[in-house]
C-alpha cells in the first residue's frame, strides 16, 4: 500500500517510529515531513499529505501532531479526505468500516509508537463496509463537500 506520512515538530518522532514500521511491513511510504524537531506549522503537513491521497497519489495517509486533533480539522479541509483521530484499536475498524477514512491522525500525547503499530494493524486491514447505510452516509459527505459554498 503506498501511505503519505507527516508530522510537525511534536509529532516528528511518532512520526519517525510509524515510518519504519510501516516500511518494514512492507508498504510504501512517501514521507512528507517534518524533517526534524524545529518547530513547524502542522496545516502544512496535513495538506501535503490529505492532497496526496485527494489526487490518488496515496492510498491511505497518516499524521502525527501534538494531540492528532490539529491535523484531522486541517486534512479534513481537502475535498476527499475523511480523516479521523484514532486513539484505540476498535476506533480504527469502525472508521475504516463504517465511514471509508482514508487519513488517519496520532496524538504523540495519546499514543505510544507500539499503540500506533496495533492501530495501523487493524486501519489498513479493514476494508469499509461498501454498501448500505455506510455507503450512504459517506455519499452524502462527498456530495456536500462538493456543493457551491453558500453566501
Amino acid at each position: 500500500m503506498r501511505i503519505a506520512l507527516g508530522s510537525d515538530h511534536a509529532g516528528y518522532e511518532l512520526k519517525e517510529a510509524v515510518k519504519r514500521w510501516l516500511e518494514g511491513q512492507g508498504h510504501q511510504v512517501a514521507d512528507v515531513g517534518t524533517h526534524g524537531s524545529e518547530s513547524t506549522d502542522y496545516p502544512d503537513y496535513a495538506f501535503k499529505v490529505a492532497e496526496m491521497v485527494s489526487r490518488g497519489e496515496a492510498d491511505r495517509g497518516v499524521l502525527a501532531c501534538n494531540t492528532g486533533i490539529g491535523m484531522s480539522i486541517a486534512a479534513n479541509k481537502v475535498p476527499g479526505v475523511r480523516a479521523a483521530q484514532v486513539t484505540d484499536e476498535e476506533s480504527a475498524r469502525l472508521t475504516r468500516h463504517d465511514n471509508d477514512s482514508n487519513v488517519i491522525t496520532f496524538g504523540r500525547t495519546t499514543t505510544t509508537p507500539e499503540r500506533a503499530q496495533g492501530i495501523l494493524r487493524v486501519w489498513l486491514s479493514t476494508p469499509f463496509a461498501g454498501e448500505g447505510r455506510h455507503a450512504r452516509r459517506v455519499r452524502k459527505i462527498e456530495d456536500y463537500e462538493h456543493r457551491p459554498a453558500r453566501a
